[in-house]
């Protein structure tokens, strides 16, 4: 399963998380995956994309990054190619376009 993993940098400080993934690296449970994350401009959030299929991985992760100044959200998220097959079938039949001319 994929979770989005919104990261809130206390006081807007990204530096230390930063210092301590150059020096301990992510520190990743085996079984959970990163797969990209993003920064706010501001350093208020990262957002985190992971995979992973026992949950516990996660909470254990986090629980090693306590007292280092970062809270976490996590966001159960599906991707949209999934989404979109899931919806199709409630689509109905496409209406046909109006051209003008």
């Amino acid at each position: 399963m994929l979770f989005m993993i919104v990261e809130r940098f206390k006081d807007q400080d990204a530096v230390p998380v930063y210092r301590r993934v150059r020096e301990k690296g992510r520190r990743l449970p085996k079984g959970l995956t990163y797969v990209g994350s993003w920064i706010e401009p501001n350093f208020d959030r990262c957002f985190q994309l992971m995979e992973c299929d026992d949950l516990r991985l996660l909470q254990e992760w986090i629980l090693g990054w306590r007292g280092a100044g970062v809270s976490f959200e996590i966001v159960p998220v599906v991707p949209s190619k999934d989404t979109q097959a899931v919806v199709a079938p409630f689509l109905g039949a496409a209406k046909p376009s109006k051209r003008r001319g």
